[in-house]
């Protein structure tokens, strides 16, 4: 296979409780150009394991959860040393909330109700940063 003409997407895992929430950000950056969306989780040990297995390059994480906290999510993702991007993306936006989420390894930290269109373009900025880097390579 070509990399250069077809270099891989960037995977792009779901942590999120609601699934009509889930199916909004999957709508979100699905359309996105060299954007995979390549699983989903409501729970915290759930995510862990699915991004692992999954390869994730970006972790789209929110705080409140079926079980354990998106703040479990990236602590055991900075524990395990993990090479993914964590974006924190809540309703729960208060400079407590930031913090902790910062503090825990978030790489960005995003309001759903009034970040939304700052989230996806980072997204898609980093899918774009890969498409470029892998054709330099």
């Amino acid at each position: 296979m070509d990399t250069l003409a077809h270099p891989a997407p960037l995977k792009v895992f779901l942590v999120e409780e609601s699934p009509l929430v889930r199916r909004s950000i999957v709508a979100m950056l699905g359309g996105i150009r060299g954007v995979d969306i390549v699983g989903a989780a409501a729970e915290s040990l759930a995510a862990i394991e699915g991004i692992a297995v999954c390869g994730a390059d970006v972790a789209f994480v929110d705080l409140r959860l079926a079980v354990g906290s998106g703040l479990d999510v990236l602590a055991a993702i900075s524990q395990r040393a993990l090479p993914v991007v964590t974006i924190v993306f809540t309703n729960h936006s208060g400079t407590q909330f930031r913090s902790a989420s910062l503090a825990a390894g978030a790489s960005y930290f995003f309001d759903k109700t009034t970040e939304y269109d700052a989230a996806r373009a980072t997204v898609e900025r980093l899918a774009r940063s890969r498409l470029a880097a892998a054709n330099i390579h």
